[in-house]
């Protein structure tokens, strides 16, 4: 068997943002039938919620989509960077913490920030909904749901790329 695409999300807390975008992630690769080929994982910069499961909002609002949640919280480590092909970040704070663990920039290529593959909305960065209303965790799905399509779609053209 090939070797299996490693893919992780990354956000502060690991309870809202990248636990929607494994989500989403998972879904599309699963209903694509490469769930053999595609690892997904999610983190945060902080360890704040290690081994909580994602935030009730998020995942109310994921299970209206029929996308289910079901990660458990854990902290970035320094040694993702290498054990991952693509690590993606939510906002510019998460991709500066991240990139503090490879001072001298030998992953610098992987770490990417995650609305580089959102091309139906113009946001830069996808915005934390965990002090807002409701709405906020319906953007962030629909930010989710545009970028892992494009991603999913960049995946595939590197995995078959020898």
């Amino acid at each position: 068997m090939a070797t299996r695409f490693r893919l992780l999300f990354i956000c502060l807390g690991n309870i809202c943002r990248s636990p929607a975008a494994e989500g989403v992630m998972r879904k599309l690769v699963a209903d694509a039938n490469l769930t053999d080929q595609i690892f997904i994982d999610s983190a945060g910069t902080a360890g704040w919620h290690t081994g909580k499961l994602p935030d009730q909002r998020m995942t109310a609002a994921a299970a209206r989509r029929q996308i289910p949640l079901t990660s458990r919280a854990r902290q970035v480590h320094p040694s993702d960077l290498q054990s991952f092909d693509l690590a993606l970040v939510m906002d510019h704070q998460n991709l500066h913490d991240l990139r503090s663990f490879d001072p001298e920039g030998l992953h610098k290529q992987k770490v990417r920030l995650f609305c580089e593959f959102c091309t139906d909305h113009p946001d830069t960065e996808v915005p934390d909904p965990y002090y807002g209303g409701p709405e906020g965790f319906e953007h962030v799905l629909n930010l989710m749901e545009d970028g892992c399509k494009n991603l999913l779609t960049h995946i595939q053209k590197s995995l078959l790329t020898p």
